[in-house]
């Protein structure tokens, strides 16, 4: 919580004239690669910040839940989403499922984001319809760094 509060914060005083509200879940915690997991968050809630750009109120959650006896953390946004048809490509390298002139970025950000969950055993998906924003969700598993 504290780390996803110091990272919002960021994007708050690079864009001090964005009417913004986040809720960051309190007292959340994860046991993982400090370095790795910061980046994760850097990833995901940039990415929420970068897709609210065109919003009235930027409004981003960051939370967690339990399922199937799992921990399952969230980055939610009400950005420009995307449509459920194009998921599969999400996470590869290089493919982007808006245009650079409408949002800026390099396309390997949520790879990234894969890749360091993966590194930590777990699992990572995206839920979104266009122009109604997105959820990502992700696990972190046991498996040894």
């Amino acid at each position: 919580s504290a780390l996803a509060q110091t990272l919002v914060s960021r994007c708050q005083k690079q864009e001090p004239e964005r009417s913004a509200r986040v809720h960051i879940e309190p007292s959340l915690q994860a046991v993982g690669d400090p370095q790795l997991l910061r980046q994760v968050l850097d990833n995901l809630l940039g990415n929420a910040w970068k897709f609210c750009a065109s919003r009235p109120l930027t409004e981003i959650t960051l939370g967690c839940e339990t399922r199937d006896r799992e921990t399952v953390y969230f980055v939610r946004d009400n950005g420009a989403g995307f449509d459920m048809a194009y998921a599969d490509k999400l996470f590869v390298a290089f493919e982007r499922l808006h245009s650079p002139s409408e949002f800026a970025g390099s396309g390997i950000g949520l790879t990234t984001v894969q890749r360091i969950i993966w590194r930590h055993g777990g699992r990572v998906w995206g839920e979104a319809v266009p122009d109604q924003g997105a959820t990502f969700y992700f696990t972190l598993g046991s498996a040894a760094l």
